[in-house]
C-alpha cells in the first residue's frame, strides 16, 4: 500500500485530503505537534507521529520511502490580529517546520517521491485586474515575503531527488470555516455586502476542489514547482457578494468600509480589502477538471449542506 505522511492535517484542508486519500487507498500517516489530539481529529488515518520540527531524530525513519508528504501545518493567517509576535509565528511555522522536513528528506536512504508543500496566492501580494499564473512575479507585502521564504525551504527537496510541487491555495470556501463563514452571518441578517471597494478580485477554491488539487499534485507527474489552486474564474469581491446574496436569498447592499474593516481587525484586514485575480494555468494546461470552476453552483453546494 501507498505512504502518504500529512502534516497540518487536522486543519480544513487537511482533513479533507486525508479523507480523499484513504478514499483512494492510501495509508495516511498525521505528523503532528499533538499526536494524541490529531488522533482524536482524524481517526480515519492509519498511524499518528508527534512532530516536533526541532527533534527530526523521533520522527525522520517515519519519511523513509514513502510515497509523499503533503505539508499544510502552519498558523492561521486570517485566525487572529497580526501583532509583531503573531506575524513572527506565521512566519516561522511555516519556514522553519519546511525546513526541518527538506533537510530530514537528505539523510534518509530513500526518501519521499513527492513533496507537495503549501503555499498561498498571497505571494503575488496586492494587485489590481491583472491576471496572475504561476510566472507572474511576487510581491514584496508581508506575506508575499513569507510565501517567498516558504517556498525556497519547500524547493529545497529538489535536492534529494524529490519531486516537488508548491501549491499556491486561494480563498478556500467551506461554510464551517474561514471567509465563507465569516461573510455568510451579515447576509443571513440582511446585512451583507462587500468590502470595499468591491472591485478587488477574490480568487477562491471550493473545499472538494482543493483536496482534488493536493492529491492530483501527489499523483501527476507532469507537475511540479509553482501550482495556483484557484477556481478557474475568478471574480470580485462585489460579484462574489452579490453572488452570495442570491443564494442566500438575501439582498447584497450593505458595502463595508475597508478602513472600518482594518480598525475591526488590524493589518489582517488587507486579506480582503486587496486582491489578485489568480489563474490555474498548469492545471487548465494539464486537463485537471475542477468539479466547481464558477461560483454559483459551488456556493450552492456548500449552503446547501
Amino acid at each position: 500500500m501507498k505512504t502518504v505522511v500529512v502534516t497540518g492535517a487536522t486543519g480544513l484542508i487537511g482533513k479533507a485530503v486525508t479523507r480523499l486519500l484513504k478514499e483512494k487507498q492510501y495509508r495516511v500517516v498525521v505528523f503532528s505537534r499533538d499526536s494524541d489530539q490529531a488522533r482524536e481529529s482524524v481517526p480515519w488515518a492509519d498511524h499518528w507521529v508527534t512532530w516536533n520540527p526541532e527533534r527530526p531524530e523521533l520522527w525522520r525513519s517515519e519519511l523513509e520511502g514513502v510515497t509523499g508528504v503533503i505539508h499544510l501545518a502552519g498558523a492561521s493567517v486570517a485566525g487572529r490580529r497580526w501583532t509583531a509576535a503573531y506575524k513572527k509565528e506565521i512566519r516561522n511555522s511555516r519556514v522553519t517546520g519546511t525546513r526541518a522536513l527538506t533537510e530530514a528528506f537528505r539523510k534518509l536512504e530513500k526518501p519521499p517521491g513527492v513533496f507537495v508543500s503549501g503555499s498561498a496566492i498571497g505571494i503575488y501580494g496586492p494587485c489590481d485586474d491583472r491576471i496572475l499564473t504561476e510566472i507572474s512575479p511576487a510581491g514584496s507585502d508581508f506575506l508575499a515575503r513569507v510565501g517567498i521564504e516558504w517556498e525556497a525551504e519547500s524547493l529545497r527537496a529538489v535536492q534529494s531527488g524529490t519531486r516537488t510541487v508548491v501549491v499556491r491555495t486561494g480563498i478556500v470556501l467551506d461554510p464551517s470555516e474561514g471567509a465563507l463563514k465569516e461573510m455568510k452571518l451579515p447576509f443571513l441578517l440582511y446585512t451583507g455586502g462587500p468590502v470595499l471597494p468591491g472591485t478587488q478580485y477574490f480568487s477562491w477554491i471550493h473545499l472538494q476542489d482543493e483536496a482534488a488539487i493536493l492529491v492530483e499534485a501527489l499523483e501527476n507527474p507532469d507537475l511540479s514547482g509553482a501550482v495556483n489552486a484557484t477556481a478557474p474564474v475568478p471574480v470580485t469581491m462585489a460579484e462574489f457578494c452579490r453572488t452570495l446574496g442570491g443564494v442566500l436569498n438575501r439582498p447584497s447592499w450593505f458595502p463595508v468600509p475597508g478602513f472600518l474593516l482594518r480598525i475591526l481587525k488590524g493589518e489582517v484586514a488587507e486579506v480582503l480589502t486587496t486582491g489578485q485575480r489568480v489563474m490555474p494555468g498548469k492545471l487548465l494546461r494539464t486537463g485537471f477538471q475542477f468539479r466547481y470552476p464558477e461560483l454559483e453552483p459551488a456556493l450552492r453546494d456548500l449552503l446547501s449542506r
